[in-house]
């Protein structure tokens, strides 16, 4: 059924259509439409039997999906930001263990300074966890997406991230389809647990395990990713034969097939990125879009063939890993081992900051004269930042960093006032 709706409500009901039986979550923004939706469902019937589980903290979310899921049910939850980081040894947890736990991540930034707004470093902090990690361009591909994250997690026996933009999606208002549940439950089985606790035959889980094994059971984790690798590409072939959408998959791309730049991004900011893009065709410029929805596992093989024709890759992204440059960029520059072209990281949308199409067009046309830097942070204030510096270097006690760019950036506004 095609409804307007906003982004938060198109989750909770495309979760509920997957039927999950416990449900865990701690508040925090940009995330909590979601589970208020979820909560309101279960409490009045519409999802049911399911528990839902009012928890204390992040950390207790995933302790109680993980004791769920190890229990023979279908486990979800959702976080953000500082939220993601306090689960963090549970996230670890939960995939060590191999529990199939679906979990939204409303991806916003880290502090300090403390900020609400979107940009993908909560996810990015945790890519190495073993989960999978997939990430929504739509809210409607976020619906989807959830859908098949439940029948890849318990097909592989790994945990599943669905990443969407913090408020970007979450809030926004769009037509989305949302199937019936008869498709659904055609689509995703009852969940047939690969492992549950029994105590009437009791064993141990999360044991501690030497060196005599441990390698072992860490390459383990890499073997199921890489099966994943093969079944989330098939997985989006079966949705799209019963729901009619082609939704999902390791990648996708836009005016590829000719083009001497590709840009590379994940989320929400593909679609600015394409309509700046069918901008500059129409100037005449050879570039084209390649969209990552399978980051972890990443999709090495699928990346190089779909840039490999290009002459320059320029890389968007919405995190950076402070003292290297692009964390996106290096997953690509690995795809791309051996290929001679000219490569460029571009940062951009940090703590919310609007990415707009002047600044799209500007950098891509720099790009293209093989103008732009290695690495650029889009529509930065360096004279605010060399400021600061100079300060620093003088041994002013300023304070924090931020405090006085913004005491800098109050007094600048008051005076234009």
């Amino acid at each position: 059924m095609l409804r307007q709706i906003e982004g938060s409500r198109a989750v909770a009901e495309a979760v509920a259509l997957a039927r999950p039986q416990v449900i865990c979550a701690y508040p925090i923004s940009p995330q909590t439409h979601i589970v208020e939706a979820l909560g309101e469902l279960v409490k009045t019937g519409a999802l049911s039997p399911c528990e839902f589980v009012n928890v204390e903290s992040e950390f207790a979310a995933m302790s109680v999906a993980i004791g769920a899921s190890a229990a023979g049910a279908r486990a979800y939850t959702a976080t953000a930001s500082q939220g993601l980081l306090f689960m963090a040894e549970s996230v670890y947890n939960a995939s060590g263990l191999g529990l199939p736990i679906v979990m939204t991540v409303a991806n916003r930034a880290i502090g300090a300074p403390i900020n609400i707004w979107n940009d993908h470093s909560d996810a990015m902090s945790q890519r190495d966890c073993g989960w999978i990690q997939l990430f929504a361009e739509t809210n409607q591909e976020a619906a989807d997406l959830h859908l098949q994250a439940f029948r890849l997690a318990e097909e592989v026996s790994l945990p599943v991230m669905v990443c969407m933009d913090g408020f970007i999606l979450t809030h926004a208002y769009e037509r989305v389809d949302l199937p019936e549940q008869a498709q659904v439950d055609a689509f995703l089985p009852p969940y047939a647990p690969r492992q549950m606790l029994d105590p009437a035959e009791p064993v141990s889980i999360g044991a501690m395990v030497g060196p005599e094994a441990f390698t072992e059971v860490r390459y383990l984790a890499h073997a199921r990713q890489m099966w994943a690798l093969e079944r989330i590409p098939q997985i989006a072939a079966e949705f799209q034969a019963i729901f009619g959408r082609d939704s999902g998959g390791l990648l996708h791309t836009y005016r590829c097939d000719d083009a001497h730049t590709i840009v590379v991004a994940l989320g929400s900011v593909l679609g600015t990125i394409k309509d700046t893009v069918d901008d500059l065709r129409a100037q005449g410029h050879a570039i084209g879009v390649l969209g990552i929805t399978s980051f972890r596992p990443f999709p090495l093989a699928a990346v190089r063939e779909a840039l490999q024709h290009a002459q320059r890759v320029v890389v968007l992204e919405k995190s950076f890993s402070v003292g290297l440059g692009g964390i996106v960029a290096n997953d690509v520059r690995s795809a791309l081992s051996g290929i001679r072209l000219h490569g460029h990281t571009v940062v951009a949308g940090l703590g919310g900051r609007a990415i707009t199409q002047a600044s799209l067009e500007r950098v891509f046309l720099q790009a293209m004269r093989d103008e732009l830097a290695p690495l650029t942070f889009l529509d930065m204030d360096w004279g605010l930042v060399e400021r600061q510096l100079e300060r620093e270097r003088r041994g002013e006690r300023s304070g924090p960093a931020a405090e006085a760019m913004l005491r800098e950036v109050g007094a600048v506004a008051s005076r234009v006032r």
